[in-house]
């Protein structure tokens, strides 16, 4: 299992319209076949970085994920919102695999 997590840098007077972006990723995600463990908008500290959070099972897995994205209504509708709105100023994806599990005490 691999968890992708997206690093967005945001317009900090633009925080509506991606939490309107994170919100519609909420229903297009999982219906798109990927584990949405969810997005994350500025709260306290930096006022730009922002996060999406979601697993999947491989790479393979990613790149047929990303097609039936592409080609989802609502996807291709948010991925439209935000070219409009030019709320993201910079995306950066990164794929990390856990490697601290089991978690709890040790046996």
């Amino acid at each position: 299992m691999l968890t992708c997590i997206i690093k967005y840098h945001i317009d900090p007077t633009k925080r509506d319209a991606f939490e309107t972006y994170a919100r519609t990723w909420g229903q297009a995600i999982p219906r798109c076949g990927a584990d949405l463990i969810g997005y994350f908008a500025p709260h306290e500290g930096s006022s730009t970085l922002a996060y999406g959070i979601y697993n999947i099972p491989s790479l393979a897995a990613y790149e047929a994920y990303r097609e039936r994205l592409a080609a989802d209504p609502l996807g291709q509708e948010n991925y439209a919102f935000a070219q409009r709105e030019k709320f993201i100023l910079r995306e950066d994806r990164t794929f990390l695999r856990l490697t601290s599990a089991p978690h709890g005490k040790p046996s």
